[in-house]
């Protein structure tokens, strides 16, 4: 690991001590609880030696067990990336929107919240982005999803 990436973790450690860090990929990723989600998505954004400023990809994974929100995030001022992860219940996935620190959140939640299900609280407009009427709460990249008109059978 790079002493740029150490110095970063250690930041970011000050912050969310209870943050876990995986450092085998390019990034480095941090997984943390959905209810410390916001508050630490604040102060990526608003600690001056991070200027977490760029939202680039926000996603979510289906695991069967559970769903996983996934954050990219990078620094334009300081040129570091990272990987936020936050892993949700299947039953009921609910995480805070970060669409009023990233401008970008808004209409990524909202795929997510289509194809996925997940609940976006405080969002200022989860609705249906892409999908028509009558596909609420169809989640079509759910792995529970069944399409029985569309189904192909191999």
């Amino acid at each position: 690991m790079s002493t740029d990436t150490e110095i970063l973790k250690g930041r970011l450690t000050e912050l969310l001590p209870s943050a876990v860090f995986d450092e085998s990929g390019e990034w480095l990723n941090i997984t943390l609880q959905p209810t410390v989600w916001h508050s630490f998505a604040l102060q990526l954004r608003q600690v001056e030696s991070l200027n977490f400023d760029y939202l680039f990809c926000l996603t979510c994974i289906d695991w069967k067990t559970h769903l996983t929100m996934v954050y990219h995030l990078t620094s334009t001022t300081f040129r570091h990336s990272i990987v936020v992860k936050s892993l949700l219940k299947i039953d009921k996935p609910v995480i805070e929107t970060v669409s009023d620190i990233w401008k970008t959140a808004e209409f990524h939640e909202r795929e997510v919240y289509e194809l996925f299900g997940v609940n976006f609280i405080d969002h200022p407009d989860l609705r249906l982005l892409i999908l028509p009427e009558g596909w609420e709460g169809k989640n079509p990249l759910r792995k529970d999803f069944e399409d029985h008109v569309n189904m192909v059978k191999l």
